[in-house]
């Protein structure tokens, strides 16, 4: 992995190495095209220290990042929204329903990293039904790292959901190491949400008919002590959360691949009255797979 973008003094110092051409202590040499000789940065894999610090969560103060607050008025926590996502180039956010045959091996450590940063990973119930969630692992690289963030062992996953229509006898609901929370609506059916409880999750109401409100989402997983929130779609969440105005940070795999067909872009639903802009924080590459990392402006 190699960092492209920012490339300040103090890295390029640790990760360039001299063209061909270059002479030491005479500067950048001639090529055989008569160009001057350029440094490239190293293709190396970073240590899990270095993508926890190239991932790290802002420090928040009242109010968050995401403007909604947490709803405890002054002095209440805040929270910080992070999408993790992929897409080809020609804009497909999965192949035959799925995310995994656009990712890569480098994908899959920044994918293990954001989980391990986040206090709580939300997914649409549709997602976690295509993707087959499971309750996050407790490893053990992780460990100190979340113990000294005051973490529980694992992320608890949050399923976004207004039918409650899961399989609650799944290990997602069942043998979680945190309980796993349902994010719906104050009209969820009290049958579904029964048998949620009875499996063992938590019901969260975060709106006032049926779905859920995604500003209400944030401010009650605050209110739980949740402020690095990561979610991993699916496409209709992300959209959702992308017209509430609420995301603050998109992480953006781009993957070297075509796909054509009628896939998903990582947002759907309604779109915005006017396009937001988000600025680009860092871009990483390997083998091609671009990582890109963009906040809010």
């Amino acid at each position: 992995m190699r960092r492209l973008f920012p490339v300040t003094d103090e890295t390029e110092a640790e990760t360039v190495t001299r063209a061909p051409g270059d002479v030491p202590g005479e500067g950048p040499g001639v090529d055989a095209a008569g160009g001057v000789g350029r440094a490239h940065l190293v293709d190396r894999e970073w240590s899990l220290a270095e993508l926890a610090a190239a991932y790290a969560y802002p420090e928040l103060g009242p109010g968050g990042g995401s403007g909604v607050g947490s709803g405890a008025g002054p002095g209440g926590p805040g929270a910080w929204l992070r999408a993790n996502m992929v897409s080809t180039l020609d804009g497909a956010a999965q192949h035959d329903g799925r995310s995994q045959p656009i990712s890569s091996g480098a994908d899959m450590r920044i994918f293990g990293m954001l989980r391990a940063l986040a206090d709580v990973v939300i997914a649409g119930a549709e997602t976690v039904r295509q993707e087959g969630y499971r309750p996050a692992r407790a490893r053990a690289e992780f460990a100190e790292m979340r113990e000294a963030a005051g973490q529980d062992p694992v992320p608890a996953i949050a399923v976004v959901s207004a039918s409650l229509n899961l399989d609650f006898t799944l290990p997602l609901f069942t043998s979680p190491l945190v309980p796993t929370l349902i994010l719906t609506g104050a009209a969820a059916a009290p049958d579904r949400i029964a048998a949620a409880e009875k499996a063992g999750a938590r019901v969260v109401v975060a709106g006032d008919g049926v779905g859920v409100e995604p500003a209400r989402a944030v401010r009650a997983l605050a209110e739980l002590g949740h402020t690095r929130l990561l979610t991993e779609g699916g496409p209709r969440l992300l959209g959702q959360l992308v017209a509430a105005g609420v995301l603050d940070e998109l992480c953006l795999t781009v993957a070297p691949m075509l796909s054509a067909g009628d896939a998903q872009r990582i947002a759907g639903g309604p779109s915005v009255a006017v396009p937001q802009r988000f600025a680009l924080v860092s871009l990483l590459e390997e083998e091609g797979f671009l990582f890109s990392r963009y906040r809010r402006s």
